[in-house]
């Protein structure tokens, strides 16, 4: 008898490891991002994606703080076409990172999401600055 694992069979190789480049395409993690400030030359804008207040209490550093709600085609003119933007918000209860990527798509920009947001930058042991 097949387990609640096994019931429905696993993809071929060939379409898994299809289906994870892609991922990965509209994806990034904390380790990821943490790794690539620390060069002190990242090749991308990470934008915190909630609210001034939230922003205020703890960010991840060298984070740019930019509502969702204010990312507009005008104001992303501010940086060169082809720059790739990863957005994060609170966490995995959080769809306002979502809503930038999708924002930002809409308007032709590159954009992949930091998964795990805020949560998953403490749950690495990584530390937030404060202020503005």
């Amino acid at each position: 008898m097949a387990s609640l694992v096994t019931e429905i069979p696993a993809a071929s190789a060939a379409d898994a490891a299809a289906h994870f480049a892609r991922k990965l395409s509209f994806e990034t993690d904390c380790w990821d991002v943490h790794e690539s400030l620390k060069s002190g030359t990242p090749d991308f804008v990470l934008l915190d994606v909630r609210g001034p207040a939230a922003f205020a209490r703890g960010h991840v550093p060298g984070a740019l703080n930019l509502p969702h709600g204010k990312i507009t085609e005008r104001r992303m003119m501010e940086w060169p076409e082809g720059t790739l933007f990863v957005v994060y918000c609170a966490g995995p209860h959080c769809n306002g990172a979502d809503r930038a990527a999708l924002r930002l798509a809409r308007i032709g920009r590159p954009v992949k999401l930091m998964i795990g947001g805020v949560t998953g930058w403490i749950d690495e042991d990584f530390e937030l600055e404060s202020g503005i």
